[in-house]
């Protein structure tokens, strides 16, 4: 398979990894979430080039990530927004953050801190239960098929007894030495 066809499988990981699956456009939305929204400010932040970016750039707005709001007419300029496609993706790139605050900032201790605007705490990132809300770990979270995945099963189950059938065919009986 191709990278190019990632988005084709049937996968929540791939086919994400098809739209932000690269270590530039992570970093474009880190700086998002940072509230950076300019071409130029982007451009500074992460220091690409401007046909990276605008390459990047394009495909967040055509995947519906980011909007293109106008916010000059002459010379026509324009921020980048988070839509609300793109504002869900904030628990990933703050799962990032915790990630590597944990097993990549060493002495110096993390970048920043999230803090909390209701409470002012600072927080670290927990997966919970969206029903209990207990805390999980990736021991307390079994993944089972979903409807599309089980239908594909079903199909390629299908085949693989089909397949084993025309095996079993009988042909010919095989010669076997004379007997006298």
């Amino acid at each position: 398979m191709r990278w190019r066809d990632i988005g084709d499988m049937t996968c929540s990981v791939a086919r994400t990894l098809s739209v932000i699956g690269d270590r530039w456009t992570l970093l474009i939305l880190r700086d998002a979430f940072l509230r950076t929204r300019r071409f130029e400010d982007f451009q500074t932040s992460l220091g690409m080039t401007r046909h990276r970016l605008a390459d990047r750039l394009a495909k967040l707005v055509d995947a519906g990530i980011f909007e293109r709001v106008r916010y000059q007419d002459a010379p026509e300029r324009f921020e980048y927004r988070l839509t609300e496609k793109g504002r869900d993706l904030y628990p990933v790139i703050a799962s990032l953050v915790a990630w590597g605050d944990r097993w990549m900032s060493g002495r110096k201790g993390p970048p920043l801190e999230l803090v909390h605007r209701d409470c002012g705490h600072v927080m670290t990132p927990t997966f919970a239960c969206s029903e209990c809300r207990t805390p999980l770990s990736a021991r307390d979270v079994e993944a089972r098929p979903g409807a599309e995945l089980r239908r594909q099963w079903k199909k390629l189950e299908e085949r693989k007894r089909r397949h084993r059938e025309t095996r079993k065919k009988p042909g010919p009986a095989p010669a076997g030495p004379e007997i006298r």
